[in-house]
């Protein structure tokens, strides 16, 4: 089984207090954590050190997380990352429309599932450890399946 310290995850989020709630959740639970406020940012983190894994918000400026995810699936070293989308507009028009395209795409590799802003620290990092096989040391949660859309 794979260990948080062996693994890197990538938070992109443009809310800078969303972004370091998650980074400061996966450090506490030992992962790597690199960081970046959109899909421009991201794509440079990527460059350095494929991460191997995405957390994505969608509505970003600069580049939004379907436009990276559409350059990744162009990349052959990058096109398998596994992620998932973080986002606060799973039902308003500025972002239904491209999580529609991404859960309904056959396109992105994924878990086919997001989770809804606000998400609790636990039930994030339950979450990235479920889908990277890594062992979570944190509290249960109970109500993971009302959290976790698909």
């Amino acid at each position: 089984m794979a260990k948080p310290e062996d693994t890197t995850v990538l938070v992109v989020d443009d809310e800078e207090d969303v972004r370091e709630y998650f980074a400061m959740a996966l450090e506490d639970a030992g992962f790597n954590v690199s960081r970046a406020e959109n899909g421009n940012e991201a794509l440079d983190r990527i460059k350095e050190k494929t991460p191997d894994f995405i957390s994505l918000d969608l509505v970003m400026p600069e580049k939004s997380g379907i436009k990276l995810l559409y350059e990744l699936r162009q990349h052959k070293d990058w096109r398998r990352i596994p992620f998932v989308v973080v986002t606060a507009h799973a039902r308003d028009d500025a972002g239904r429309g491209d999580l529609e395209e991404i859960l309904s795409s056959k396109t992105f590799s994924g878990p086919n599932m997001y989770l809804e802003k606000p998400v609790e620290a636990d039930q994030y990092v339950a979450f990235i450890c479920d889908q990277l096989g890594v062992e979570y040391e944190g509290e249960p949660v109970a109500d993971e399946a009302d959290r976790l859309r698909g």
